[in-house]
């Protein structure tokens, strides 16, 4: 493996695939930096989660070159879903066992040594040890998500897919899915994040691709996006709370810092 390849999480070149006369991806290009947050931005039907199916070895391409870790998606499909854990729109938990059970479940499926010592650790890296015993029926839509997250990091995959991650969720879950995004890449991870929420790129993301009609348009670090646009007229005027800090000051949040507080990357 190159130094090039070490670097790299996920490599996409020329990629291109079709459903009938229907061309969904034409010729995409793309890097993911390892131990980065990549959010992927695009509007429905821009080709988000036909991409990531193609990357996790869900669907096949018709032209072009995956890589994921230094393994080409196509020769190498084993390896690559050893490398990988897939989150979709759509939290995968079991409602009728607990968020232990869910997660024991999991790493015994993924032959691990430990599957409740594994189980723990992560319910506590989630703050949902004090739910671990409750049914995840109960759970709130964040709890789920952050449980179905959990799941997905049993095996220690190097590069996590998270397509629409926050899809369905109140403002409040939002925010804990956030907080959650945030820990995975301190530990190391490299996430692949898709969404069409730009305040959802903007509080993540270390680099963002704008997707449209199956092409990159433009990609980079924000304030490298932002430059593109010339600078407004500058004006002062008293900034007044958004609806987000008005929601939260009335709920209240333990999960996660408000996401307008947050330094930029």
């Amino acid at each position: 493996m190159s130094e090039r390849d070490r670097t790299t999480a996920v490599r996409v070149h020329g990629l291109r695939k079709s459903f009938g006369e229907v061309e969904v991806l034409r010729g995409l290009d793309l890097v993911v930096p390892r131990g980065t947050v990549f959010a992927l931005l695009g509007s429905n039907g821009a080709g988000k989660t036909t991409l990531i199916r193609i990357v996790s070895t869900l669907l096949s391409a018709d032209a072009g070159v995956v890589e994921v870790d230094g393994y080409e998606v196509a020769a190498h499909a084993a390896r690559v879903r050893e490398a990988i854990s897939l989150t979709g729109q759509f939290a995968a938990v079991d409602e009728q066992l607990s968020g232990r059970e869910n997660l024991v479940l999991v790493a015994r499926l993924r032959h691990q040594h430990s599957p409740v010592r594994i189980a723990d650790k992560l319910l506590d890296r989630f703050s949902l040890a004090e739910a671990a015993h409750r049914r995840a029926a109960t759970y709130s839509g964040g709890m789920r998500r952050r449980l179905d997250i959990a799941m997905s990091l049993i095996g220690d995959p190097s590069v996590i897919l998270l397509d629409e991650p926050t899809t369905g969720l109140d403002p409040e879950a939002r925010i804990e899915v956030w907080s959650t995004v945030r820990e995975l890449t301190r530990q190391g991870t490299t996430v692949l994040l898709t969404t069409q929420y730009l305040d959802e790129a903007e509080a993540l993301a270390d680099r963002v691709g704008i997707l449209h009609e199956g092409r990159i348009l433009v990609e980079g670090a924000l304030d490298e996006l932002t430059q593109i646009l010339q600078p407004a007229e500058i004006e002062y005027v008293p900034k007044k709370p958004s609806l987000e800090d008005v929601f939260l000051a009335l709920v209240g949040s333990k999960h996660a810092e408000c996401p307008t507080d947050q330094n930029r990357r």
